[in-house]
C-alpha cells in the first residue's frame, strides 16, 4: 500500500555544468529531477498504515477478529481480512478503530468508495483522529485527486503539530496540486518539526527545486546527505547539484565518497573524471574517465573529456582515438570534431584534420547529438 502521489515527481530540468570545453553535453544526463524521484518518497517515512492502524487505543481492536485479520494479511489473503474486518465493523458499529482499519485494508485493495465510507465514519465517531484524516487524504491522493487530498492532510497536520510525516504530505500533496510555493513552506515545517528526520529534508529539496531554487535545494540536500552518509544517491545528487552551480571542486569530496560506494555507475565515474579534469587534477580524471567510458562505452561525453585530459598531457595518439569514439556517439558535436582535427594535425594526419575541420565547421556550434543518452 502507498500513497503515489509523492512518487508523481517534477517537471524534468536538466543539470547543466559551467565550465570548460562541453560542460552541457557532459551533464545532460545528471537531471536533478529524474534523481530525486529515485530517493525515498514521503510514503516511505510512514509507518505501515495496518500496523499503524492497529496502535490505535480502542477496545475492538482486541477482539479475536483482529488476530485472524492479520494472519489473512500475512497470507496475503486480502479478500479474507476484508471479510473479517467487515465482520469487526458490524460488531463493534461505534469503534473508530475497527472503522479506520476497515478503511486501511479497502485503501489497500482500491476500493476507494468504501474506504472513504469507513474513515469518514471513524471520524464522525472520534473527530480528532488525525489518522483517519491522513488515510482519507490518501484516498483522494491515490485517485490523483489532490485538491481534495489536500484539506484531510492539512487536518492530519494540524492534530498532529508534531508529525513531521504528517507535514512533508502536506507538500508533496500541495506541491502535486500546483501550490508549489505552499509546498515548500510546508516542508520547511516538517524540518522545523524534526530536524533529525531525513524525510523532511528530502521533500524539502523536491520542493525547492520545484520552484527553481538551486540554492535552497543543495542546502536541503547536503543536510539529507549529513543525516544518511552512506547514501550513495544523495550524495551524487549534492555533486552534480554543485556542478550545476559550477562549484566544480565542492562536487569531488561527494562523487568521490559516492564513487567508492557505486564503483560501477559510470555516471558517478565519469562526472568525477570531469570535475578532476576541470580542476587539473588530470592522472586521477583520466583513471576515472577511462573506468566510466569501461562501463558505458556509448556515452559520448566521457570520451570527449577522456580525450581532452590525454590532449593536457600531450598523448596525442590516445586523445585521437578518444575524440574518434566521441564523433562516433555524437556525431552532431561541434567542439569533438573540432579537438579531433586538432589532435590529427598533431600527430601529422593534415588530410584527417581537415576532413574533421570542416565537418566541424559545417555544425552549429551548440548541436549535441542526444540518441545515444544513458536510458
Amino acid at each position: 500500500m502507498n500513497c503515489r502521489f509523492a512518487r508523481v515527481g517534477c517537471s524534468a530540468v536538466l543539470l547543466s555544468a559551467a565550465a570548460l570545453a562541453v560542460p552541457k553535453a557532459f551533464a545532460q544526463d545528471a537531471s536533478i529531477d529524474q534523481l530525486l524521484k529515485k530517493l525515498p518518497p514521503p510514503e516511505k517515512f510512514a509507518k505501515p498504515p495496518v500496523e499503524r492502524a492497529l496502535q490505535q487505543p480502542d477496545a475492538a481492536l482486541k477482539d479475536p477478529l483482529v488476530k485472524e485479520i492479520i494472519g489473512a494479511v500475512r497470507m496475503r489473503n486480502f479478500q479474507r481480512a476484508l471479510d473479517f474486518s467487515r465482520q469487526l465493523t458490524q460488531r463493534y458499529p461505534r469503534s473508530a478503530g475497527a472503522f479506520c482499519l476497515h478503511g486501511v485494508l479497502t485503501l489497500g485493495l482500491r476500493q476507494y468508495a468504501e474506504s472513504s465510507a469507513a474513515l469518514r465514519k471513524a471520524i464522525a465517531i472520534q473527530p480528532n483522529f488525525a489518522f483517519a484524516y491522513f488515510l482519507l487524504g490518501n484516498v483522494e491522493a491515490s485517485q490523483q485527486h489532490f485538491t481534495s487530498a489536500l484539506p484531510h492532510f492539512q487536518k492530519a497536520a494540524e492534530l498532529e503539530p508534531k508529525n513531521p510525516v504528517a507535514w512533508i504530505f502536506v507538500s508533496a500533496c500541495a506541491e502535486k496540486a500546483g501550490r508549489k510555493q505552499e509546498a515548500v513552506e510546508e516542508a520547511k515545517r516538517a524540518t522545523a518539526v524534526s530536524p533529525a528526520f531525513l524525510g523532511g529534508w528530502l521533500q524539502l529539496a523536491r520542493a525547492e527545486k520545484a520552484v527553481g531554487q538551486v540554492n535552497e535545494t543543495l542546502s536541503a540536500l547536503t543536510r539529507a546527505a549529513e543525516l544518511s552518509p552512506d547514501s550513495a544517491s544523495i550524495l551524487a545528487i549534492v555533486g552534480y547539484s554543485y556542478i550545476n552551480l559550477n562549484r566544480i571542486s565542492q562536487a569531488i569530496p561527494p562523487l568521490q565518497h559516492t564513487s567508492q560506494m557505486a564503483p560501477r555507475d559510470f555516471l558517478v565515474q565519469s562526472q568525477l573524471g570531469y570535475c578532476l579534469e576541470t580542476t587539473g587534477q588530470i592522472d586521477a580524471a583520466i583513471d576515472h574517465l577511462r573506468k566510466g567510458a569501461s562501463l558505458n562505452s556509448n556515452y559520448g561525453p566521457v570520451w570527449e573529456h577522456l580525450g581532452l585530459a590525454y590532449q593536457k598531457q600531450g598523448r596525442h595518439r590516445e586523445a585521437v582515438k578518444a575524440f574518434e569514439r566521441a564523433t562516433q556517439i555524437m556525431p552532431s558535436y561541434r567542439l569533438s570534431w573540432q579537438h579531433l582535427a586538432d589532435e590529427y594535425r598533431a600527430v601529422g594526419q593534415i588530410a584527417d584534420a581537415n576532413r574533421a575541420a570542416a565537418r566541424a565547421q559545417s555544425l552549429p556550434a551548440a548541436a549535441i547529438e542526444t540518441s545515444k543518452k544513458k536510458g
